[in-house]
């Protein structure tokens, strides 16, 4: 027997193994995958270019998007270029380094995500309830800060996974059934106690997109209190157009990231590919979708000639 299955260390590399059971088809897999994935490269980058361009979308909420999008392009660039190697070349062998790489940046999007979607969930609240007080609160500044926040945030909740693995002693199994590295995938390939790894794997989620999600419901339980105090039936469906978008979004991210996560923790009767498949999909969708549905928005947006936020007002008296 070889050495490195006699000792307890840290493997060189790690071998993915793609979708298990579905080998002989990952070819004909890696076609819509990768479709998906240069439509989520050319939907992002367009939607970047035209916010960037567009001097009367240089506004919070586009700003704010544009995070989005490159979040977006983070989340999918860190997992498919891998997972069409492995799937065009068999080339699913990845260095330890290199798999704790993929995995920080894969659960940091995950993280930045999610606190934008809440940081654009406030956006809409005071556009919508608070108008006249929009350009005092959403000022570049703050925006500029909020991208920070996302930034620090995610790092700090994400990064002790590094070294919660480093620590981890690896006696030779080094296949990863799966088609790109994240965090518990790693950490089951050890010959050690992993349940402090288990532990922080599950409250990261609450500590960060269960938080989140109970923030954005709250937000939008008052946008919907103060769209009922509107006398105009015109004025609520104005009002509740301009957060559309942003609630298709919400559902977008949040109904796959639950869904994987509950069929993964307690979905022990799912085919394990089935659950490969729909983490493959979790890292595809949003960022292919996401432009597409802000992209009709912007669309309509030029077309009306608007040059401000659609603010209607609930909590305040609009001067205008």
């Amino acid at each position: 027997m070889p050495l490195f299955n006699l000792t307890s260390s840290t493997p060189a590399t790690f071998i993915l193994a793609g979708i298990p059971g579905m080998e002989k088809s990952h070819i004909w897999i890696s076609i819509p995958f990768c479709s998906m994935y240069l439509a989520a490269l050319l939907g992002n980058g367009v939607l970047l270019f035209v916010v960037s361009t567009e001097r009367s979308l240089h506004q919070p909420m586009y700003l704010l998007l544009s995070m989005l999008a490159v979040t977006d392009l983070m989340l999918s660039s860190t997992t498919v270029p891998k997972m069409l190697a492995l799937f065009w070349f068999s080339a699913g062998e990845i260095s330890f380094g290199a798999c704790l790489t993929q995995m920080f940046f894969l659960h940091f999007s995950f993280s930045a995500e999610s606190m934008i979607l809440l940081a654009m969930a406030f956006d809409r609240f005071v556009a919508i309830c608070y108008p006249l007080r929009y350009p005092a609160v959403l000022t570049q500044s703050a925006i500029v800060k909020t991208g920070l926040l996302v930034l620090l945030r995610s790092f700090c909740v994400i990064f002790p996974c590094v070294f919660l693995l480093k620590r981890l002693p690896f006696c030779g199994h080094n296949v990863i059934p799966h088609t790109y590295c994240e965090h518990m995938g790693i950490a089951r390939l050890a010959c050690a106690d992993i349940s402090i790894n288990i532990l922080y794997g599950l409250a990261v989620p609450f500590a960060t997109r269960v938080l989140d999600v109970v923030l954005i419901a709250v937000s939008y339980i008052l946008i919907l209190q103060a769209l009922f105090r509107l006398p105009s039936r015109t004025a609520r469906c104005k009002a509740f157009n301009t957060c559309v978008s942003h609630v298709c979004v919400i559902f977008l991210f949040y109904i796959p990231a639950f869904f994987t996560i509950l069929t993964h923790r307690f979905g022990q009767e799912i085919p394990h590919h089935v659950h490969i498949l729909l983490a493959n999909l979790y890292v595809l969708f949003p960022p292919l979708l996401n432009p597409i549905v802000y992209g009709v928005r912007i669309e309509r947006r030029n077309k009306e000639g608007r040059t401000q936020p659609s603010n209607v007002t609930c909590g305040e008296s609009s001067t205008s």
